[in-house]
């Protein structure tokens, strides 16, 4: 120990201030802790900052384009539509701001003390957080780690100027004319669909057989079609072999159907997955046991290993999901309070920001056969609905996938307008275990895209009204 150096003492040390860290903190103040946390970067991780808004403060941004340019289906024409995308920019930075702003807010009033550094685990009970210049011991009882992830890096296309991870594409200084995207996941999609929406040429690079591929073929397929009529061209099967970067763009050469291309672009963004930031923490120190992909191993109530530490958000096994995170914050924050909370991830939503959007929430249809679960399932069509019709967006469905035995609802897919709002419905259903009865028999505003989920229960009992059995 540094002369000097009097170890601070805490109850609860939490480190990392993403949407994990800051409302584990938030919810162990609430039950009573001394709370301390430490964050080495921008409060609100990099999801607030890097990640969820400000991706979709530009993607609605694109969005508010698109239609300014193309709504002369509704006697609606605009000439000479243009994108200062300086101020695009500066939009998108307040709107960070605001939030990061509020975290801050947020953890002074439940009076959890922020300390900046980076924090290195010495033993069980003690982290040192070190800055440029200094080093500080902390003593905790326990401690919450919540260190989040970062983009994996492909040996063949080193981040630079021109090779982007999704912060650099969420900070160009200017719209592409053209762009790779290498994966098609839900970063992938939802950058290259903002993009393709103000104008650049996109084309992606997908190594499966579709895009989107944690999603049903069914629900790829619309985003796909809606896509190729944006000028976006899409390979599936496709291996990014490697990139010549230019002073003025690139070029990427790729294998697709045993053939070697190459496209030149102004940029290439390399979206492969997330890599979980759980290697320079110290933790062999403490002996907490980790997978091979270098994931904390958890319980039930995201206890690691040791006993007194806990590990929540994307460095544990799961989707790397915000919501997840600050479920699984909670969680942990209960637990050391000793209340009995446990993770039960059933009814965790995932949602894409594509055009259209994609959400589900519970079981595929497949998923729950594979589990030897019979189910009843229904699907009911956009097309088929007032409001949709209304806002000439009517590409897309509502699935419900119901137990046969008893009616309960364990699963819900959505691909359309405002899918990302209306899984909330069915979340809640699975939560409570509603069937699709109580559903179906819930009065809902007309007209809503919210209907669907009624007219798709009333599906599921072999009853629909506005569509024919």
């Amino acid at each position: 120990m540094v002369v000097g150096d009097f170890a601070i003492e805490t109850e609860t040390l939490v480190v990392g201030a993403g949407p994990g860290g800051y409302v584990a903190a938030i919810r162990a103040a609430q039950l009573g802790q001394k709370v301390t946390i430490v964050e080495k970067a921008n409060l609100g991780g990099v999801c607030l900052n890097v990640g969820c808004i400000p991706s979709k403060a530009l993607i609605s941004a694109a969005h508010r384009y698109e239609a300014a340019k193309h709504s002369e289906d509704m006697g609606i024409k605009a000439e000479n539509v243009t994108v200062d995308f300086t101020k695009v920019q500066e939009w998108k930075a307040s709107v960070v701001k605001k939030l990061t702003g509020g975290v801050e807010g947020l953890l002074k009033g439940n009076k959890v003390e922020i300390v900046r550094g980076e924090a290195y685990f010495v033993d069980a009970n003690t982290v040192r957080v070190m800055t440029e210049n200094s080093a500080q011991t902390y003593k905790f009882k326990n401690a919450i780690i919540a260190t989040g992830s970062r983009p994996i890096e492909l040996p063949a296309f080193k981040f630079s100027k021109r090779v982007l991870d999704s912060t650099g594409a969420l900070n160009l200084p200017e719209i592409p004319k053209s762009m790779v995207v290498i994966g098609g996941g839900y970063i992938g999609t939802e950058l290259g669909t903002a993009y393709a929406n103000f104008g650049t040429q996109v084309t992606i690079l997908e190594g499966a057989d579709e895009i989107l591929s944690g999603f049903e073929k069914s629900m790829s397929a619309i985003v796909k079609r809606r896509l190729k009529k944006k000028g976006v061209e899409i390979f599936a099967n496709a291996l990014a072999k490697g990139v010549e970067e230019r002073e003025d763009g690139v070029t990427v050469t790729f294998e697709s159907k045993g053939e070697t291309k190459t496209i030149d672009a102004d940029y290439v963004l390399v979206t492969v997955g997330r890599r979980p930031n759980t290697d320079e923490l110290g933790l062999e120190q403490v002996g907490i046991k980790m997978t091979e992909r270098g994931l904390i191993e958890v319980d039930k109530q995201c206890r690691t290993s040791v006993p007194n530490i806990y590990a929540i958000g994307d460095i544990v096994q799961g989707p790397p999901l915000a919501h997840k995170a600050s479920y699984e914050g909670k969680i942990a924050a209960e637990a050391i309070a000793g209340h009995p909370s446990e993770i039960d991830y059933l009814a965790i939503p995932a949602v894409v920001f594509s055009d259209p959007e994609c959400a589900s929430v519970g079981y595929f249809e497949q998923q729950a056969k594979n589990e030897g679960i019979e189910v009843l399932t229904a699907k009911f069509p956009f097309a088929a609905n007032g409001r949709a019709l209304a806002l000439n967006d009517t590409d897309g469905f509502m699935k419900l996938v119901v137990r046969k035995e008893d009616g309960v609802v364990i699963g819900a897919q959505i691909v359309g307008p405002n899918a990302s709002d209306m899984i909330a419905e069915l979340g809640l259903a699975i939560e409570a275990g509603m069937t699709a009865e109580d559903v179906a028999m819930t009065i809902h505003a007309h007209p809503t895209l919210g209907e669907i989920a009624m007219e798709t229960a009333e599906a599921v009992l072999g009853s629909p009204i506005h569509i024919i059995k």
